[in-house]
């Protein structure tokens, strides 16, 4: 084994952690097998350095593979060191990261290296909704690994090095890796969304920190809360001009103006990530019409409509808030469903999907209106009737069935261009309005853009205790 790649390894671990942290678990470790002169060969650690330390004072168990030793390939003892360090986050209650750089299987191992990735698969299904799993792709994560990348709830990827995929691209039928590299870093981000962040080593160790830091410990852990240093009713002078990205939105809503956001290439028309409000970490949702970049220019625009890739984003989301006790914040603005044949295919799935997320999970609920709310879209978006404690509006927030000329059209048809104008805005007053839908009682409160973080902030505080029973089941399958 080369010290240098040893090093490597070694380096990531202490580049993630707080410094002087880190105590390994199983340094003397070596492979058992002795078949096809494996006994010849020298597996320091059997390829994986594991033991555990701190991220800003929080402690965290670590793996990482050492691609010197046999490509970082797992076998029987390399997986053997994964699975008790499973054991051990189990038990304290704390997340588990894994830094990955492997070829897969250990062929000379072969049934032993197979029961091998079965019993980490195992641990990590267990520890699902537990405890935080975060892989980060630092070389080779493929096959069997793919799969265990993708049973852990965030996955970061080195943006050059870095390859992901089940089959390699020349396995595709009819493709190879010149037409098209599924296995790099900006496929698996942008049309796969497995990947919640890329970038070079140093920035998705940087994103695993920050990330890691606003998580809770496990799922029975309240203490994920930091003194909150911002104005509690601060007002957001800019935040209604902010209804198109609604990731610029959420960092004005947030303590300090920190938006941690998560899959941030994929489906960006709806946003997900965290925010601290008062200390504490919230789990956010929000439809997104606009993108723009660092120096304020627009790249990207969608229509306010729920696309499947959109949808399905967010279930898992917010899946992933309720397993672990998260509150959640929702900015609506969509006033329908994708109309594309491909969305089609799976839209009604993956609507419904986040449907269920949402009215099956029982943490603390905001919904603030920032736009258009129309039909069963903003159902799905967590409105008063599934599942939301707390529903805000802005004065131009428009809630109801359809658009307001439209819904003329409909009723009216046949009429002159003059009946259907006074009919919409008869509509849009009595039917489509904010003020309407308050008076129905499916608004709370109807508050000003500028004053959004105080009111959120308030009722997150008032939900605090909040307890919600569900039928008893051994769990759903939507």
């Amino acid at each position: 084994m080369s010290s240098t790649a040893q090093s490597l390894a070694s380096q990531r671990i202490n580049s993630l952690l707080d410094e002087n942290s880190f105590v390994e678990i199983g340094g003397q470790i070596t492979a058992r097998n002795t078949d096809f002169n494996l006994s010849e060969k020298e597996t320091p650690s059997d390829g994986v350095i594991t033991g555990y330390g701190v991220i800003d004072g929080n402690l965290v168990y670590v793996y990482s593979q050492d691609a010197s030793v046999l490509n970082g390939t797992i076998g029987e003892m390399h997986a053997k060191k994964i699975t008790n360090l499973y054991n051990l986050a189990m038990k304290t209650g704390a997340p588990v990261i894994g830094l990955v750089d492997c070829a897969g299987f250990r062929l000379e191992e072969a049934t032993d290296a197979l029961n091998g990735f079965g019993e980490i698969y195992t641990k990590q299904a267990l520890a699902s909704g537990v405890i935080p799993q975060v892989t980060g792709i630092f070389g080779t994560c493929g096959g069997g690994l793919a799969i265990a990348s993708a049973m852990t709830d965030f996955t970061f990827m080195e943006e050059k090095k870095g390859r992901l995929f089940v089959n390699s691209p020349n396995a595709i039928d009819g493709n190879e890796i010149s037409k098209c590299d599924t296995s790099s870093a900006k496929f698996q981000s942008e049309e796969t969304g497995l990947v919640d962040g890329v970038g070079s080593e140093e920035e998705i160790i940087a994103q695993m920190r920050a990330l890691v830091s606003m998580l809770p410990a496990n799922n029975e852990d309240d203490m994920s809360y930091t003194e909150c240093t911002d104005d509690l009713n601060r007002v957001c002078t800019e935040l209604a001009n902010c209804v198109g990205d609604t990731s610029i939105a959420l960092s004005q809503i947030a303590d300090n103006n920190v938006f941690f956001e998560v899959k941030s290439s994929y489906a960006k028309d709806m946003v997900t990530g965290f925010i601290r409000l008062n200390g504490a970490t919230v789990g956010c949702v929000a439809n997104r019409t606009e993108v723009y970049d660092a120096e304020g220019n627009k790249t990207e625009e969608f229509d306010n409509v729920l696309s499947a890739r959109g949808c399905k984003k967010a279930a898992e989301f917010v899946d992933f808030c309720d397993a672990f006790d998260i509150p959640v914040l929702t900015l609506s603005n969509a006033k329908g469903y994708k109309a594309t044949k491909c969305a089609e295919a799976n839209m009604a799935k993956a609507a419904a999907a986040l449907t269920y997320a949402y009215t099956n999970a029982t943490v603390p609920k905001v919904n603030v209106v920032i736009g258009a709310a129309y039909g069963s879209a903003y159902l799905t978006m967590n409105s008063k009737s599934t599942g939301a404690d707390m529903v805000f509006a802005w004065p131009t927030a428009e809630i109801g069935m359809m658009d307001a000329k439209l819904a003329a059209k409909i009723m009216y048809a046949g009429a002159d261009a003059a009946t259907i104008n006074e009919k919409a805005a008869e509509y849009a007053t009595l039917q489509s309005s904010a003020q309407a839908a308050a008076k129905r009682g499916y608004v709370d409160t109807i508050i000003e853009a500028e004053d959004t973080r105080k009111y959120v902030i308030g009722a997150f505080e008032m939900l605090f205790t909040k307890r919600e029973d569900r039928p008893s089941k051994k769990h759903g399958t939507v």
